[in-house]
């Protein structure tokens, strides 16, 4: 077969047809957090239909490392995560889910597909390999525990010296990407508060202790605490986003809940928060006649880019001749901070909303679709950086017609 030269863009453009199939098929068929069986099966499928191809199964309990290498370093690691999400496809399109009440609402098929993409682009130039490239599968992004930290314990970036990952992000335009050395994503902590007060008759309040009055109370008192207590540029975020409480319109409750997260960048910041949110909820419920039980889970630390990593990704942009723009820190969450609290790395965004082609919904919107596209600009950015790396050198050739 006579290969063609080309340069590391037209090599992934080369691919994207295959890069669409598998990501529709995926997205034909989700499978939520820790339930990613057949998920699991299919990456499995793909990645055996490489000879000599190293491969680590079940790691953390539910993820894959394939690594491919021709010396022991630099070895560098790129992730991709691969669960779905329990909302409704809406979407009027040939590969709508054909799961009911799940979807790929949050771009995690088409981040498995352009890693599958990598992988087969470096096997079929792995004579240029100067080094080792580790491509990681994870499961369980969406729902906390998550699992990166099930499989960094598991050992997954054992002689790895560096890790990459990023996001297919519908907010941004196609043909942009975005980062920023040190905080990117926040920390997102998740909180359950519940007010237990003295039921009675609507009508006779006097001889009752009213938990939606008191978590009312304790919703203003916690808004304005962390607002007055947290220090202006250490970015918080607290949003009450449930709150349940009795079944009829004249009978006073036993008890009212309010469930709700936090997002922080800093260590600090998130003790101190947790701090307030126990020392409000207990005074706030006392001076009332009332108690009060807090639940607050941390959730995953903050990704903070590696600096001289994030300018990798810059330079990477620049020289593929993609847009770069620097981001802003976002308030979302994001477990690739395992991976990147234990080696260098940076994260990043890729643009992939398309407004004519219905693809710049929200993620988590049960419209959300990607502009498939955009999986050329993430497949190069990945070439790239692993040729800045130096841990590859791309021949410019394609085996493919």
């Amino acid at each position: 077969m006579e290969a063609k030269v080309m340069d590391i863009k037209e090599m992934a453009e080369s691919i994207l047809p295959e890069m669409i199939e598998t990501r529709r098929y995926m997205h034909m068929h989700p499978e939520v957090s820790f339930h990613e069986k057949e998920t699991y099966k299919y990456i499995l499928e793909r990645l055996n239909k490489y000879p000599g191809l190293s491969i680590k199964e079940n790691v953390g309990g539910g993820g894959l490392l394939a690594t491919l290498s021709n010396a022991p370093h630099p070895h560098v690691a790129i992730r991709a995560d691969f669960d779905a999400l329990p909302i409704q496809d809406e979407k009027d399109v040939p590969y709508r889910s054909t799961v009911e009440g799940v979807m790929h609402a949050c771009g995690h098929d088409a981040h498995t597909s352009t890693l599958l993409a990598l992988l087969d682009t470096v096997y079929h130039n792995r004579d240029s390999l100067k080094g080792s490239i580790s491509f990681l599968f994870q499961f369980a992004e969406e729902v906390q525990p998550g699992g990166a930290i099930s499989m960094v314990e598991d050992g997954v970036l054992t002689g790895i010296d560096k890790v990459y990952g990023q996001h297919y992000w519908s907010q941004y335009p196609t043909g942009v990407i975005r980062t920023k050395p040190g905080p990117l994503v926040a920390s997102p902590d998740y909180f359950e508060i519940t007010i237990r007060g003295k039921g009675g008759h609507a009508a006779h309040p006097h001889n009752a202790v009213d938990p939606i009055v008191i978590v009312s109370e304790l919703i203003t008192s916690l808004q304005t605490t962390v607002a007055r207590q947290v220090a202006p540029l250490d970015n918080a975020v607290v949003t009450v986003g449930k709150v349940r409480a009795g079944d009829a319109f004249n009978v006073i409750p036993d008890t009212a809940t309010i469930t709700g997260t936090v997002r922080t960048f800093k260590q600090e910041t998130k003790e101190m928060i947790h701090d307030i949110f126990h020392r409000e909820a207990s005074l706030t419920a006392e001076k009332r006649g009332a108690t009060a039980d807090v639940l607050y889970n941390f959730g995953y630390p903050a990704v903070i880019n590696h600096d001289a990593e994030a300018e990798i990704v810059r330079q990477a942009a620049g020289e593929a001749g993609i847009a770069f723009e620097e981001s802003k820190p976002l308030m979302i969450g994001e477990d690739f901070s395992y991976f990147i609290n234990e080696r260098p790395g940076a994260f990043f965004f890729t643009g992939s909303g398309n407004h004519e082609k219905l693809s710049d919904f929200v993620h988590h919107h049960p419209k959300f679709d990607l502009d498939e596209d955009a999986m050329v600009n993430g497949l190069t950015m990945f070439m790239k950086i692993l040729e800045i790396e130096q841990v590859i050198e791309w021949k410019h050739t394609s085996l493919k017609n």
